[in-house]
């Protein structure tokens, strides 16, 4: 029974109303109810996507993954021949997630002009590889999740070049990170609040300056080395349980000794700098 308490009451007809009367409070009743149910199947936006478990656990959670792994030699040859290898992952019914992860390590190969060229996934990327490729080229491809939890995929690639004739192979990486719930890569402007791009750049250099005083090649000579691998602004970025971390490839901020030097920008760090919905609760 309905009292005047209830969001309904107002709608309750008197007999002498006409018929359209009634249809019109119907629809006015139906419009209502919409809206009711809409806000309460909406996520709000400022509720925390950031489980506050260690690595351990939110490993456990989000998108399912198989690995898939081979090395192949060029086919027909004989002697000393140039090798492909893949260690990567399929997201079994996800499509997209799939071909994305294919498409982006395929696009991270090439040297130089060679870079970035027509094809568009690993199979032609093994196609254009063996018909191109000298006695001892290599290359490896590599995915794995760096961090999952139950509404964010966070995936690494790296990629490993060889050409005959380098000193040393030449190595790449870039973070993917998958939104679980509205299906689409998260870039560094979907997550920061509006207007703190520089906020964010200056949180990513302090975290650069901490490496900086930890590494001992960098403290041997700080001036020296700082003119010759000054910090540079990246959008690489990756969610973790303790901030995100932002890799660089080798060359961008330090030697090839080096390797791809990591910077981690703590969350608390990053409090009004990236929206809520990207900081772990408190």
């Amino acid at each position: 029974m309905m009292t005047a308490s209830t969001p309904y009451a107002a709608f309750r007809l008197m007999p002498a109303q006409s018929a359209a009367s009634r249809a019109g409070v119907r629809l006015t009743l139906i419009l209502a109810c919409t809206a009711l149910l809409a806000a309460c199947a909406g996520t709000p936006s400022d509720i925390s996507r950031i489980p506050t478990q260690v690595g351990q656990e939110t490993s456990k959670e989000g998108v399912f993954t198989q690995p898939v792994r081979w090395e192949r030699s060029k086919p027909g040859c004989k002697g000393e021949c140039p090798t492909l290898k893949v260690d990567s992952i399929v997201f079994p019914g996800n499509t997209r997630l799939t071909e994305l992860v294919d498409h982006s390590l395929a696009y991270m190969t090439g040297v130089g002009d060679q870079a970035h060229s027509s094809y568009g996934t690993i199979a032609e990327y093994e196609d254009h590889f063996w018909k191109t490729a000298a006695a001892r080229d290599s290359t490896v491809l590599v995915a794995k999740t760096r961090y999952r939890n139950r509404s964010l995929t966070v995936i690494e690639l790296n990629t490993m070049q060889y050409m005959t004739g380098m000193a040393h192979g030449l190595t790449a990486t870039r973070f993917l990170n998958w939104d679980n719930i509205a299906g689409k890569l998260l870039s560094l402007d979907d997550i920061l609040a509006p207007g703190r791009r520089a906020a964010y750049t200056e949180a990513l250099r302090q975290a650069h300056a901490r490496w900086l005083a930890a590494s001992p090649d960098a403290q041997h000579d700080p001036a020296g080395y700082s003119r010759m691998w000054p910090f540079q602004e990246s959008d690489n970025f990756g969610f973790t349980d303790q901030g995100l971390v932002v890799k660089y490839n080798a060359y961008e901020i330090a030697p090839y000794s080096a390797g791809q030097p990591e910077l981690l920008v703590p969350y608390a760090a990053l409090s009004g700098v990236l929206k809520p919905a990207f900081l772990p609760a408190q």
